[in-house]
Order: structure tokens, then C-alpha cells, then sequence
């Protein structure tokens, strides 16, 4: 990466802790997911749950690109 391009390191820093903590709200909802389960579920929740399953893979992938962007767009440190 040549001088004055990419991602400036305090943004990318910042962009980085973003990240972590989406990563850090996606599990606590992952985990509710598996805890909502493990109980009696009726047909339209699990629809609901199947919903929120392709919600959190999504911004799981969202939260992977933005990762690789910010590494591929940094100089190293």
C-alpha cells in the first residue's frame, strides 16, 4: 500500500471495535436462539426462529467483509 492511501488507522481502529462488538450482539442472540429451542416451540416460531437464523448469517457476513476490507485497505502495523 503506497503513502496517503487506505483506511486511516484510527478509522480502521474504530471500525475494528464496531465490528467486535456486532460480533459480541450477534452471539448473545445466537445463544437466545439456541435457548429459545431448547423449549416448547409452536411452528410459527420456529419460522421466526428460521428468520432470525438468515438475519445473524447475513450479518455475520457483513461483519466478515467489513473485517477483510479493513485488513486489506490498513498498512500493517
Amino acid at each position: 500500500m503506497s503513502e496517503g492511501q487506505g483506511i486511516p488507522p484510527g478509522h480502521a481502529a474504530e471500525v475494528r471495535r464496531l465490528v467486535h462488538d456486532l460480533s459480541n450482539a450477534l452471539e448473545i442472540i445466537v445463544q437466545t436462539q439456541y435457548l429459545l429451542r431448547m423449549g416448547q416451540a409452536d411452528e410459527t416460531t420456529l419460522q421466526w426462529l428460521a428468520m432470525m437464523d438468515n438475519g445473524v448469517r447475513q450479518a455475520t457476513e457483513v461483519s466478515r467483509n467489513l473485517r477483510t476490507y479493513v485488513s486489506e485497505h490498513t498498512a500493517p502495523q
